[in-house]
């Protein structure tokens, strides 16, 4: 008798992830809009309230030109904040999400590539890089827009560091999106092969050419302010950037040392029932 397999086979971090952007997602529908506009300030992340503490010269020339041109002193106000240092918005913006549809895509993509990362990881250091990618993918937009006042939401760039991470090892011959993988052959032992050398990413065809194809979609998306029709909001590109460069030259840092024996090794007289019992840690417009 065939063993029965579970409904959802993803990862427990990956689905912990998901109902924690579900839940949120379900609680602004069901608040009050002046309540849902607070959470999104709150929990958001918006640049020119940590430009305040680093550069608020500019900043303050910034809002001047703003007010300047037309725009309400009280919408900056109430962007700007009470001044308040809001440490836990790197974080807690990717729990946020613009609409269900931009929620559905970044779970696709987190459910596509976070499942091969969290299984290779574990769910301590899968949480690890999806919230330090989370945390770049911040730096990076506050670098290209220090005075920006819309709110940035969203968990892409966090899922962008779990993609950069899968393009390490998951592309390889036998790996789980890699050519020759044979689902009847090892389980989770895919999971566990070498990862490329950050030298050698730049080399491989197939990571190559992800790689090119991933960073070219986002300069489109950056140069069209709606694509896809997901929300209202502008595709905040350069986080996604900053989140995927951390994923990608971060990963040795969370990467358990491979254990060999635990490696598909391409011999044809593989005895399957033996190696089906290898079992290894389990997790993107």
């Amino acid at each position: 008798m065939s063993k029965r397999q579970p409904v959802f086979n993803l990862p427990g971090v990956i689905l912990a992830l998901l109902a924690a952007f579900a839940a949120v997602q379900v609680a602004r529908d069901f608040v009050s809009p002046q309540s849902d506009a607070w959470l999104i300030t709150t929990f958001g992340f918006v640049p020119a309230r940590f430009s305040r503490h680093f550069a608020p010269g500019g900043l303050a020339n910034s809002i001047a030109e703003q007010i300047a041109s037309g725009a309400p002193e009280a919408t900056i106000r109430w962007f700007l904040g009470n001044g308040g240092w809001p440490w836990w918005s790197p974080v807690t913006y990717a729990f946020l999400h613009g609409d269900w549809m931009h929620l559905s895509l970044n779970g696709l993509w987190l459910a596509a590539f976070g499942t091969a990362v969290a299984r290779r990881f574990g769910p301590l250091r899968f949480l690890g890089l999806f919230v330090l990618s989370g945390v770049a993918g911040a730096a990076a937009f506050l670098l290209v827009h220090p005075y920006g006042l819309e709110p940035v939401v969203g968990a892409s760039a966090a899922i962008s560091g779990a993609v950069a991470a899968a393009m390490r090892f998951a592309f390889e011959p036998n790996a789980p999106l890699g050519p020759g993988r044979n689902a009847l052959v090892g389980g989770d032992t895919a999971y566990f092969l070498p990862a490329l050398p950050l030298a050698r990413v730049f080399r491989d065809g197939r990571a190559l050419v992800f790689l090119l194809t991933w960073l070219g979609c986002n300069i489109l998306f950056g140069a069209f302010a709606r694509p896809l029709g997901v929300g209202d909001a502008a595709v905040a590109w350069e986080a996604h950037i900053g989140g995927f460069l951390f994923g990608l030259f971060a990963f040795s840092f969370f990467d358990p040392t491979p254990n060999q024996s635990l490696a598909v090794e391409p011999f044809p007289d593989l005895d399957v029932s033996t190696s089906s019992q290898a079992s290894g840690p389990r997790h993107v417009p």
